[in-house]
C-alpha cells in the first residue's frame, strides 16, 4: 500500500464515534458480575473456591481496577504518544495529511476512553465501597516497547514503536471483542467495552494500513533488521509477570488466614500460559502481521517461527 492510496475514515469517524454518539454508562446495582470470572483465574482456584467464595465479588472488582488502570497507562501514555507524534508531523516517518488527521481522532478517541475508564473506576468506588489496592504503574507494553527499541539502530527506532504499537492496537480489539460479548457480566459494563471495540476496529485498521504504507517502501535491509527485533517484543509483551505481582498484592489484601493465602500464592504461581504459538493471543498478533504485509516478508517469517501454526503458512 503506498501512502497516495490512503483514503481517511474522517466520515465514518463523525458518525460512529463513541465520543461523539454514545451516552455515559452507568454501572448497575444488580447481581451480575462486574468482571468476568475467565479474566481471573484465581476466583476459579481451588483454593479460592473451597475457601474464599464469599470473597469472589470483591476480588472481581479489584481485577475491574486493574484492567481500567491498564487502560488508561494503554492508551493515554503507550498509544497517545505515538498517534500525537503523526497528528502533529512530529514522527521520523513521514505521512501525508489524511493518515495525520486520522491519527488525531485516534488522539481523541483514546483519551475519551482513558476518561470513561477513569468515570466507571470512581461509580464502581461509590457504589461499591471498595477502594483500590495499591495498582501497577506500568504495563507489559511499559517494558515490552523500551527493550525494543533499544535492540534498533537509530533510524529504525519510529519504524519499531510504529510497529509496536500497532500490534497492541491489534491485539487489544480482539480482547476487547470477548470481553464485550460475556453476559455474565453487567449490561454497562458489556456496553463500555462495546463501545470500546467500536473505535478500536477502526483504530486496528489504521495502525495496520500505516505499517503497511511503511513497509512497502522500507528497504529490504531494514525489514531484515527489523524482523529479528520482533521476537524480543512479543516475548516481553506477552509475560504475565505484571498481572501476577498484582494477584500476590490481591491475594496480600484478602481477610483470610496466611495458610490459605499461601496456596493461593502457589496456585497463582502455577498460572501462565506458555509463550509460543499455542499463547491465546498469539493468534490476533499474527493476524496483524497477515494484515499489516510483514507476514509476506521471509525475514518476518522466519524471525517468526515459533509462532506460526505447526504446518506453517497455508
Amino acid at each position: 500500500m503506498k501512502a497516495e492510496d490512503y483514503l481517511s475514515f474522517v466520515d465514518a469517524w463523525e458518525g460512529r464515534a463513541t465520543i461523539r454518539t454514545r451516552p455515559r454508562r452507568i454501572v448497575e446495582n444488580d447481581e451480575k458480575l462486574i468482571y468476568p470470572l475467565s479474566r481471573q483465574p484465581l476466583v476459579l482456584s481451588e483454593t479460592f473456591t473451597r475457601e474464599c467464595a464469599h470473597l469472589r465479588d470483591l476480588a472481581l472488582v479489584q481485577s475491574l481496577y486493574k484492567f481500567i488502570n491498564d487502560v488508561v497507562i494503554f492508551e493515554t501514555e503507550i498509544v497517545d504518544k505515538t498517534a500525537r507524534s503523526i497528528a502533529k508531523d512530529n514522527f521520523a516517518i513521514r505521512f501525508p495529511f489524511a493518515c495525520r488527521y486520522d491519527a488525531m481522532t485516534v488522539v481523541v478517541d483514546e483519551d475519551y476512553h482513558a476518561l470513561v475508564a477513569m468515570d466507571f473506576m470512581q461509580q464502581t468506588i461509590a457504589l461499591t465501597g471498595v477502594q483500590p489496592i495499591s495498582l501497577p504503574e506500568e504495563i507489559e507494553l511499559s517494558r515490552a516497547i523500551p527493550a525494543a527499541l533499544a535492540l534498533a539502530p537509530d533510524h529504525l527506532r519510529s519504524a519499531v514503536e510504529l510497529i509496536c504499537v500497532a500490534i497492541a492496537e491489534n491485539t487489544v480489539t480482539n480482547d476487547v471483542a470477548a470481553f464485550a460479548k460475556d453476559d455474565t457480566v453487567k449490561q454497562s459494563v458489556k456496553g463500555l467495552m462495546a463501545d470500546h471495540l467500536l473505535d478500536e476496529g477502526r483504530h486496528s485498521g489504521f495502525w495496520s494500513r500505516l505499517v503497511r504504507i511503511y513497509w512497502h517502501a522500507a528497504p529490504q535491509q531494514d525489514k531484515e533488521v527489523i524482523a529479528q527485533i520482533l521476537p524480543v517484543f512479543i516475548a516481553q509483551y506477552l509475560t504475565n509477570d505484571i498481572q501476577k505481582s498484582f494477584d500476590f498484592v490481591l491475594i496480600d489484601s484478602l481477610p483470610v488466614a496466611e495458610p490459605i493465602k499461601q496456596a493461593l500464592r502457589e496456585e497463582t504461581q502455577a498460572m501462565c500460559f506458555p509463550i509460543n504459538r499455542h499463547h491465546p493471543l498469539v493468534g490476533n498478533i499474527m493476524r496483524f502481521f497477515t494484515a499489516s504485509s510483514m507476514l509476506d516478508s521471509p525475514c518476518v517469517q522466519h524471525a517468526l517461527a515459533d509462532y506460526l501454526p505447526a504446518g506453517g503458512l497455508q
